[in-house]
């Protein structure tokens, strides 16, 4: 029997299976799917494929592919349910201990397609060689861009510069600031006042990336079961983390303008929501920023029914600074503005940062000392100079520059590969109709080596999708389209 090496759905193969190996086909099956589930690459109630679909895939015998899945029962990891197949169990912590440690060692673990937020994430990692030995050929669903693009001199000249001004030891043997870098907060402030929000540096809180940033307000102003309103479609590992934190998300569907304002100030009355999580420039992933009048009627409902404005402002560097924020035109009463710089300049200094009215940040600071006490001093100073001497603003836009004729050249490819963008093409993100059911799209354009981002993790109840996320600078090959045509049914 010939073996294909690729499941089906969201348990696609990388590895084939391997005929003369010492295990036989159905313990090397059954060893793929139970490294899947212990690295929940398969989320608890997600459906195994059907023996005769995994059958057929493999060109196996059904009787094998019965005696994995047997394997799989009895090692706790799946349930049989009557007419209707396999099923994942429990979470991994609620699985025996013998189940959570059994298959493919971790340097071996193979990809499967991304289903949610955090498979998504571990499969960006496996394109930048910090995951397992599994290569990808490129990464379309990446919302990064590419490294080569980030390089700069002024990385190294900056820390040069603060090791002969004594900085250096000073930055590294001491705690940090528990609000942050002195010298980064105020050019923070100098920054946002660019954008004419008025945030002195009493009111900025460093953070490690924008998401901690997130993760600190959701610990400070929400409980386990408080309402959150949310974007649809909206970014995925928020939901994730909202979803952590026990909160029942209230999805609000974005249109090119911003949210719905009926829907919005429906859901208001009607559950009490302590906060509305949204982006209003270069929206992830439809790539549209917020209009005036919307953001003015957002904030109207807000002071209404007493929530609180979190602006994820991520993709600011990329943006027009006229652009309409709501943290702008409240200037932070009702509004939290979270942002960062690891879109743009150095993603592995990891510095992020949240302003917000001082009674709020004052609960911000004691959620960062329970959770990280301080964050790097040496990486705020080193980017405080570069704000400071301009270098960061001029190297934003050569990225910008560049970025203009990516978009360009990756719109005309994917139209002519027959995909249709929902929204107008903008910043660093297209959000692409592709006719077609993108999760399984996903899964055959992984076993050739391409991570895309399916409609489905966009969507906060994850319902089945044709539109999948493009990022422009990762989508310049005519090769993955030629491949995006081949797996197209």
């Amino acid at each position: 029997m010939r073996d294909s090496g690729n499941t089906e759905g969201q348990s696609g193969a990388v590895h084939p299976l391997q005929r003369k190996a010492a295990t036989t086909l159905a313990e090397q099956l059954s060893a793929q799917f139970s490294a899947r589930i212990r690295d929940r690459l398969l989320l608890p109630g997600s459906r195994l494929p059907s023996v005769r679909e995994c059958a057929r895939h493999h060109s196996l015998s059904t009787q094998t592919v019965v005696a994995a899945y047997d394997r799989l029962q009895a090692q706790g990891l799946v349930e049989a349910r009557p007419q209707r197949g396999y099923f994942v169990r429990g979470a991994a912590d609620e699985l025996p201990a013998t189940a959570r440690h059994n298959g493919a060692p971790d340097s071996a673990s193979p990809l499967a397609a991304p289903t949610h937020a955090t498979a998504l994430v571990r499969g960006m990692f496996h394109q930048m060689g910090t995951g397992s030995g599994v290569s990808l050929r490129g990464a379309p669903g990446s919302g990064v861009l590419p490294a080569q693009w980030l390089e700069s001199p002024a990385l190294s000249a900056v820390l040069r510069r603060l090791a002969r001004a004594g900085e250096l030891e000073q930055a590294s043997l001491h705690y940090g600031h528990p609000m942050g870098d002195p010298l980064l907060r105020e050019a923070l402030s100098r920054q946002l006042a660019g954008l004419s929000l008025r945030a002195p540096p009493q009111q900025i809180l460093t953070t490690s990336g924008a998401s901690q940033a997130l993760d600190l307000v959701l610990r400070a102003l929400t409980r386990p079961g408080d309402a959150v309103l949310v974007e649809s479609p909206g970014w995925a590992m928020q939901f994730a983390q909202m979803a952590h934190h026990g909160l029942k998300l209230l999805p609000v569907p974005r249109g090119a303008d911003g949210p719905d304002l009926a829907t919005l100030e429906q859901l208001a009355r009607a559950h009490a929501p302590r906060l509305f999580i949204c982006v209003s420039v270069l929206h992830n992933p439809t790539g549209q920023s917020l209009s005036a009048s919307s953001a003015h009627r957002v904030l109207q409902l807000a002071q209404h029914y007493g929530f609180q404005v979190v602006e994820d402002d991520v993709y600011a560097a990329l943006a027009d600074a006229n652009s309409p924020r709501m943290s702008v035109l409240d200037q932070l009463e009702h509004t939290i503005y979270l942002s960062g710089f690891s879109k743009i300049f150095a993603p592995g200094w990891r510095v992020g940062f949240v302003a917000a009215a001082p009674a709020i940040i004052d609960r911000l600071i004691d959620q960062k000392l329970l959770a990280v006490l301080t964050t790097p001093a040496l990486t705020e100073r080193a980017l405080a100079h570069l704000l400071e001497q301009g270098q960061l603003r001029r190297a934003t836009q050569q990225v910008r520059d560049r970025l203009d004729a990516a978009r360009a050249r990756a719109v005309r490819l994917a139209e002519k590969a027959g995909c249709r963008f929902v929204t107008p093409p903008r910043g660093l993100l297209g959000w692409v109709d592709t006719g077609v059911d993108t999760a399984m799209l996903a899964q055959r354009l992984l076993d050739v080596g391409y991570l895309l981002a399916p409609g489905q993790l966009f969507d906060p109840l994850q319902q089945p999708s044709t539109r999948m996320r493009i990022n422009f600078t990762q989508t310049q090959d005519e090769v993955f389209w030629r491949a995006f045509a081949a797996a197209r049914p």
